[in-house]
């Protein structure tokens, strides 16, 4: 049976997902009347809720004698760990493209890694059939995007087809029959050509390790391609770092191939097919698994370095332990741990204390997804504001520059470009006019610039703009970016909250929390109107005599509170201030819970 290894890369919501579904059912993997939930690859809850890939996964369908081993990659830079490990997997890639939108900066990410690896594309211009697709501008704006990225001649030379991954259709000319998948199957049958590691089926045993992960019955488990031998099950191997330092010696215990979208048993491995193997106890992501006859390690792809850090700690608060049972240092270390053993795109670090830990990653996306799958399992945590991380070359401080792609109505284009260029110290690189009314602006900003700009972008776009951001490159400090412009309202009282003093405290600016509600000194209720932090009483009643009057009493009328997203409370807090997460609840909170004593600090000096 011929075999082929693509990898599926696109933008967040472009509709490789949804491809992936259909590519299923056409090759006759579900059976007539199996149930199959919509974007079956999206197994993780945090993944359908979002509409994102996090996790990498592989599939495998058969087409007419041939084998394609399918990878769907993550769309989000921010989990760009998982897509360098995969593409190594791989002999060609299907870039899917929005019609209407255009190659964007994560397919900028994705492709730049595929191209550097030397996999030729297959172009995909999907949603062709939206009413504001343009597929010719689309299809132009991919050649652009790989001639910028370097791309040889050989890669230029890309096949496209037109298709709607929604519909069931894929077709190499806009009029064609819109009937299904067909030419898709046989482009990549024909394009993308058969695994090189076929040639090396005599040879000694030899995989490298690009996905962890762990079953409750058989133990640790490692994804990867075998690149030469075959494998038995009952073999011996042993596992070999990077620089070829022996780890471990095992025994194989089982070995699992991708079948549809589970994985079934098989016997026996052969080269250049994707597998999983069970029996290892330490081997991990980027190890070589290899015959006992094997010395050299095989070239593993470098990791990009983290970009921010945020502090994990114990939730100290006065609510602490009302929601979650997982409250003890030593229980969020070993949890953090487990994570980094799987995910190599963080670091972990401890604190000189010991109760808190520095989690290092590539961005807020990243983290907010780690802390909301923490909260899920039952654990309380407070979190500190995301600072980046600066790297000292020849005597100069770096720092992190992402470009930043906004879209967005014309009329608010003045404000976008006054705050990314002026308050945030970017560069504008690029503004052009992007469909009917709308602007396309690109700019180089400090990824300091961008911790908390996403709500203020919201509100001067009036909701109406996109944003997309990505790593760029390291450039020598900007100076300081200023942070935070509004002061904060901060409880000076514990208690639950009394509807009667929150209305009297609307004036005083935004509410983030409601009435009959839990509050403890130094925790923040809300946003000041003006820049200074103000201690309020959000227990106040009102004082009651035996006077009754027609007129003398008002109705209590409160505005609703902003309830702000685990990811907006992480950007929104300053250097003083932690988020406090429950399995139930956020809540934001000043780090010293007494303001009376920092009351006292003041006037002392």
């Amino acid at each position: 049976m011929e075999l082929r290894n693509i990898a599926i890369i696109a933008h967040v919501d472009h509709g490789k997902t949804t491809l992936v579904d259909e590519l299923l059912k056409q090759s006759g993997a579900f059976r007539e009347n199996q149930a199959v939930s919509e974007r079956a690859m999206d197994s993780n809850d945090i993944e359908r809720e979002r509409g994102i890939t996090i996790l990498a996964k592989a599939t495998s369908v058969e087409w007419n004698g041939a084998r394609i081993n399918i990878v769907d990659t993550p769309g989000h830079a921010d989990f760009g760990g998982e897509v360098e490990r995969i593409l190594n997997m791989v002999d060609g890639v299907v870039l899917l493209v929005d019609a209407a939108e255009g190659p964007m900066p994560q397919t900028k990410f994705v492709t730049s890694k595929a191209l550097a690896l030397g996999l030729r594309p297959i172009v995909v211009l999907n949603k062709v059939d939206k009413p504001d697709a343009e597929p010719d501008r689309a299809l132009n704006e991919v050649f652009d995007l790989f001639a910028n990225l370097g791309a040889s001649d050989e890669q230029l030379d890309f096949p496209h087809l037109y298709a709607s991954g929604r519909a069931g259709w894929a077709d190499d000319s806009l009029d064609g029959p819109r009937k299904d998948l067909t030419a898709l199957f046989e482009l990549v049958v024909r394009h993308v050509p058969a695994p090189k590691q076929l040639a090396k089926a005599a040879e000694p045993f030899q995989m490298l390790a690009t996905t962890l992960s762990a079953d409750p019955f058989i133990g640790r488990i490692l994804t990867g391609r075998v690149e030469a031998g075959t494998l038995k099950v009952g073999s011996s191997l042993k596992a070999l770092t990077r620089t070829g330092e022996r780890i471990e010696q095992f025994r194989v215990t089982k070995i699992l191939a991708f079948r549809g979208l589970g994985q079934q048993p098989i016997d026996e491995a052969v080269a250049g097919d994707i597998v999983t193997i069970a029996g290892m106890t330490k081997a991990t992501v980027a190890d070589t698994l290899c015959d006992l006859s094997v010395d050299t390690a095989l070239p593993a792809q470098p990791i990009d370095p983290p970009t921010i850090s945020v502090t994990f700690g114990i939730n100290d608060s006065p609510l602490a332990g009302r929601d979650g049972n997982k409250v003890q240092s030593r229980v969020i270390r070993e949890r953090l741990m487990k994570e980094a053993e799987t995910n190599v795109a963080i670091r972990i670090e401890d604190t000189p204390g010991g109760e808190a830990f520095i989690v290092s990653g590539r961005g807020e996306l990243q983290m907010g997804v780690l802390i909301e799958n923490m909260r899920r399992e039952g654990f309380e945590l407070s979190i500190s504001r995301p600072r980046v991380i600066f790297r000292e070359e020849g005597g100069q401080r770096l720092e992190p520059i992402e470009e930043v792609i906004v879209d967005v109505d014309d009329e608010y284009s003045g404000a976008v470009i006054d705050k990314l260029t002026g308050e945030r110290k970017g560069d504008l690189v690029e503004m052009k006019p992007a469909g009917v009314g709308k602007t396309r602006i690109v700019a180089h900003v400090p990824s300091r610039g961008l911790i908390g700009y996403h709500g203020q972008f919201l509100t001067d776009t009036r909701g109406t703009g996109v944003l997309n951001r990505i790593f760029h490159d390291w450039a020598p400090h900007k100076g300081p970016i200023q942070g935070r412009r509004q002061g904060v309202l901060i409880s000076m009282e514990n208690g639950t909250s009394v509807a009667y003093a929150l209305w009297n405290l609307e004036e005083r600016g935004k509410m983030f929390i409601g009435a009959q509600e839990a509050v403890y000194v130094g925790m923040l209720i809300g946003e000041h109107s003006r820049d200074n932090d103000l201690e309020v009483n959000p227990l106040k009643g009102k004082k009651l005599t035996n006077v009754r009057a027609s007129g003398t009493d008002e109705a209590v009328r409160l505005t609703p509170p902003v309830r702000m997203s685990l990811e907006e409370a992480i950007a929104y807090i300053d250097d003083d201030e932690l988020v406090e997460v429950t399995p139930k609840i956020v809540r934001l909170r000043k780090r010293e819970l007494d303001p009376h004593e920092r009351k006292r600090q003041a006037r002392a000096e």
